[in-house]
């Protein structure tokens, strides 16, 4: 065994829009529950590159190509990561990403439609409201999908879809999974989530939201996993986004308590 068990990664803050605090935060959570496990934990900023710190397995919520880069390395010397570096690369990027998810069957907003357009920038994360626009109508995305072309953003458009706004979180595989409403609780990144209004609580399966999400996560190749969905009137989801390793903000303690269970039966 090497002299360090766990090598944890922080997030580049350009890469935590909104959210530095609330990453490095469940970060620190986690490791704090490793190291009373009596495993030995190391936290390293990826922008720092601490590259040279050997470990017998790698936990990060780093998405820097030299980060992924470096930890796909020690996949193939037969490390254990989480999250597994093909699987965040996939995540930073939307088109490669729901291209995935849309071969297995994950319900995904249309192209068209008839109340406005999101244009979402296809590759990389968001890392600023403008990379996640919202249009009224199709003239104006396609204006804007050119000029977003010109400043040599390639774009993926999926129609607005009106309902339920929810947040969803979840460890595949260690039976967590919550969900919100963050109209009601006020807690956003920007100011996009607004745009669907106060909720109406539509009823729905969480069983097979979390069967869906589920899914995505294990066909994305994360395990740690967040995301966001539409509920329609008729009580079914769609899925908007999925995110590598989000902040677990609204439930942070119980999900550090998951993800390090997931960590100790993986590693």
């Amino acid at each position: 065994m090497s002299e360090l068990d766990i090598l944890a990664i922080g997030r580049a803050e350009r890469y935590s829009p909104n959210s530095v605090e609330k990453d490095a935060a469940v970060l620190e959570s986690v490791c704090r529950l490793l190291t009373d496990e009596g495993l030995k934990v190391r936290i390293v900023s990826e922008e720092k590159e601490a590259w040279e710190t050997e470990a017998k397995a790698y936990i990060s919520m780093g998405r820097l190509p030299r980060t992924l880069e470096h930890l796909h390395r020690q996949e193939r010397e037969g490390k254990v990561v989480i999250n597994k570096s093909d699987g965040v690369s996939l995540c930073c990027n939307r088109k490669m990403l729901n291209e995935r998810l849309a071969s297995i069957g994950i319900p995904l907003p249309p192209k068209d439609g008839t109340k406005g357009y999101w244009l979402k920038r296809a590759t990389g994360v968001a890392e600023s409201c403008a990379d996640v626009q919202y249009v009224a109508d199709k003239e104006e995305m396609l204006l804007r999908r050119e000029q977003m072309r010109e400043q040599g953003i390639e774009t993926i458009v999926q129609a607005h879809i009106d309902g339920d706004l929810v947040k969803f979180y979840g460890v595949v595989g260690e039976g967590f999974f919550r969900t919100y409403y963050p109209c009601d609780d006020g807690q956003w990144k920007f100011d996009d989530e607004k745009r669907n209004g106060k909720p109406c609580h539509y009823d729905f399966s969480m069983a097979e939201l979390q069967q869906m999400a589920e899914k995505a996560a294990t066909a994305a190749g994360i395990s740690i996993y967040g995301g966001d969905c539409i509920i329609t009137s008729e009580g079914q989801p769609v899925l908007i986004d999925l995110n590598d390793w989000p902040s677990f903000s609204r439930c942070r303690e119980e999900a550090a308590m998951a993800i390090s269970r997931h960590i100790i039966n993986n590693v």
